[in-house]
């Protein structure tokens, strides 16, 4: 509704010192570098450990984009289990894992199975206490040629990013779309959509069918009388 008369404005924020409250980013190129020079900082830390860690091939949701793979949130218990880690040991040497997620399908959970045993063969393991080497610890050999490695500068086969090492590809589209002509197959799954429209028929009117066979077979009878 519009103001009547000449009444007082209520309220009437109109001194704020707004300019004491401006907020400009002229920071941006020195946050960027500074960036850089933390991330370069923690590979240099953790090295020979990757800075991030190895995550499993899912798809991607909706209709749309599930063709499309790409890095989940963690590995299911089920994946580690057929791959032989043990879930409180997988997040200690680099392993994402997520309780809630779950396989729908033998093919992902297989692909992702061969992504951790890929990743178990090329892990080492160092003992926690200098020469007190435990079951799931690596060899000896192993051990001290990554440290003489480490020693002499020689680092080119250490890579920095577990996603380096262990990339996620999608397929062109053109591999990734088959088609399926008739002649290959089986003779069963030729008329799959006849068949399957036949059974959605006789589900419908299955109850009117047997109403109408009872009345006939009770005409008949009666007929006979």
């Amino acid at each position: 509704m519009a103001i009547k008369h000449n009444n007082q404005i209520q309220k009437n924020h109109f001194r704020k010192d707004w300019q004491k409250r401006v907020r400009v980013h002229f920071d941006q190129p020195g946050r960027k570098h500074r960036r850089r020079e933390n991330r370069i900082a923690k590979a240099a830390a953790v090295a020979p450990r990757p800075v991030d860690k190895l995550r499993p091939v899912v798809r991607c949701p909706t209709v749309k984009y599930n063709r499309r793979v790409r890095a989940g949130r963690g590995f299911t218990l089920a994946e580690l289990k057929e791959a032989g880690i043990p879930k409180k040991l997988a997040s200690t040497v680099g392993i994402s894992v997520d309780h809630r997620r779950t396989n729908y399908s033998k093919e992902s959970l297989v692909a992702n199975v061969a992504r951790l045993q890929d990743y178990k063969a090329r892990l080492i393991l160092f003992p926690r206490k200098s020469g007190q080497f435990k079951k799931l610890d690596s060899s000896a050999e192993d051990v001290n040629a990554v440290k003489a490695a480490l020693a002499s500068g020689k680092t080119e086969g250490f890579a920095t990013r577990a996603s380096a090492s262990f990339p996620i590809v999608n397929d062109a589209e053109a591999n990734a779309i088959t088609e399926v002509k008739r002649d290959s197959l089986v003779k069963s799954e030729e008329s799959v959509y006849r068949r399957l429209r036949d059974a959605r028929s006789e589900a419908r009117h299955k109850g009117i069918r047997e109403k109408r066979a009872k009345l006939k077979a009770e005409e008949e009878a009666n007929a006979k009388k």
